[in-house]
């Protein structure tokens, strides 16, 4: 399969996954949508998986198939993942922000998404409470993983969402506005005042701010 392909089919693939976990999309129809053949080989942890997410065992089956449908290899590469995500929008440069967003998936740091990194992160994305979908965007910040948010890193996220989006902007942004952006923000979130952010000031300005909190649906939207 060309590699362009898969892309195409992985992008697919999410968008009917999403349609199944809204209830918008009955599990045969996915299956017929998807040109799914019953798979042997399930991951060993399928119960400790419905454990730590919240889908069903029946959800959690419908998605691997998919999964192993549309890519046969099992794992999702970083240069995959980012074409699938220049495809999401078109009008930026998602390379950078893809990035960020492939190494939060990649729980495990091997360089590649699995379905068990795939369906965790779905499961907190898409159903997840407003603490559970806050930690894992902390997590997406703190871009070394050290356990606070410096205005560094604060600033290349937002940068990065800001070339994302490109010409879907509007008014046309000026080159300072991230910094002016994350200014602002790091001034409410560094509640101590002492240069980092931790994950408890994170939530905590977060759960504050309406406009954040409504944010929390952007993956949904992108879907």
């Amino acid at each position: 399969m060309r590699m362009s392909s898969c892309r195409q089919r992985i992008v697919r693939f999410l968008r009917s996954a999403i349609r199944l976990i809204r209830g918008s999309l009955h599990k045969d129809k996915l299956e017929d949508e998807l040109e799914m053949h019953t798979v042997c080989h399930r991951p060993e942890g399928l119960g400790q998986l419905q454990a730590q997410t919240n889908f069903t065992r029946g959800e959690i089956q419908v998605l691997y198939r998919g999964f192993k449908n549309e890519c046969p290899s099992g794992v999702v590469s970083e240069d995959t993942f980012k074409q699938i995500y220049s495809q999401f929008f078109p009008h930026g440069d998602a390379s950078m922000y893809a990035h960020y967003l492939f190494n939060t998936f990649d729980s495990t740091h091997d360089g590649a998404i699995k379905f068990e990194d795939f369906v965790m992160a779905l499961s907190v994305l898409l159903r997840g409470t407003a603490h559970e979908k806050l930690t894992w965007t902390f997590n997406l910040y703190d871009i070394n993983k050290d356990g606070f948010i410096n205005k560094e890193e604060m600033t290349d996220i937002v940068r990065a969402i800001y070339s994302m989006m490109g010409k879907c902007t509007y008014p046309v942004l000026k080159d300072d506005a991230p910094r002016h952006h994350v200014d602002t923000f790091f001034q409410k979130m560094d509640k101590n005042k002492d240069g980092v952010v931790t994950l408890d000031e994170f939530i905590e300005s977060c759960l504050m701010d309406e406009n954040i909190m409504r944010s929390l649906q952007l993956f949904e939207n992108i879907i």
